[in-house]
């Protein structure tokens, strides 16, 4: 699947029903969702059930108006959508058992659900490794496997210019061409990725 920037993902979600953008708004979207789901408690049932729904959500929100970039990042909202998402499964889930805790308006159920400002730290995370997987599959795909291989056992496995060198049979300068061009070539792709401005 050719690489398309998410302003274009979103640009023509927002003005059409595309199959093809959809598939990749769900697949661009949809792992950090799931992780954050699973880290509250869900059933992986469950998350890809909240999967679903945030991102449905998300492109109502996003096809009303609703997301301003001026005002925040794609993923801080993306998250807000996602954590109100997954505390609707776990309150779903509860359903009528939960009991009141004495004096206090709040039930066991909630005081388990971390805090949505505790779990942002871990959606950064999440959201900054689907980013880079995205980008590196994107990377992967457009040069030689030897100019990829001589970039991941670089800056992936730590490893030495004259190992990957031995391994690619390229020669040293080429494995430093290459691990230049693999991570110019990251920078652009993950700025298209964060990049929101309809085009």
């Amino acid at each position: 699947m050719d690489w398309v920037t998410t302003s274009t993902v979103l640009d023509r979600l927002g003005r059409n029903d595309d199959r093809s953008m959809w598939d990749r708004f769900m697949t661009r979207f949809q792992r950090p969702i799931r992780a954050l789901a699973m880290k509250l408690g869900l059933s992986s049932a469950e998350a890809e059930d909240v999967v679903q729904e945030t991102l449905v959500a998300f492109l109502e929100g996003f096809r009303a108006g609703k997301y301003r970039r001026e005002v925040g990042r794609l993923s801080s909202w993306l998250f807000g959508i996602a954590y109100r998402q997954a505390a609707n499964a776990r309150r779903r889930r509860a359903g009528a058992k939960e009991k009141p805790v004495a004096g206090d308006n709040r039930t066991a159920f909630w005081d388990h659900v971390p805090e949505e400002s505790d779990v942002s730290q871990a959606w950064d995370l999440e959201w900054e490794r689907a980013m880079l997987e995205s980008c590196l599959e994107c990377a992967k795909a457009e040069v030689a496997p030897t100019t990829y291989r001589a970039f991941e056992m670089i800056v992936r496995e730590g490893r030495s210019p004259d190992d990957a060198a031995r391994e690619t049979g390229l020669s040293r300068d080429a494995v430093y061409v290459a691990k230049h061009r693999m991570l110019k070539r990251l920078a652009e792709l993950t700025k298209e990725f964060e990049e929101t401005e309809p085009s």
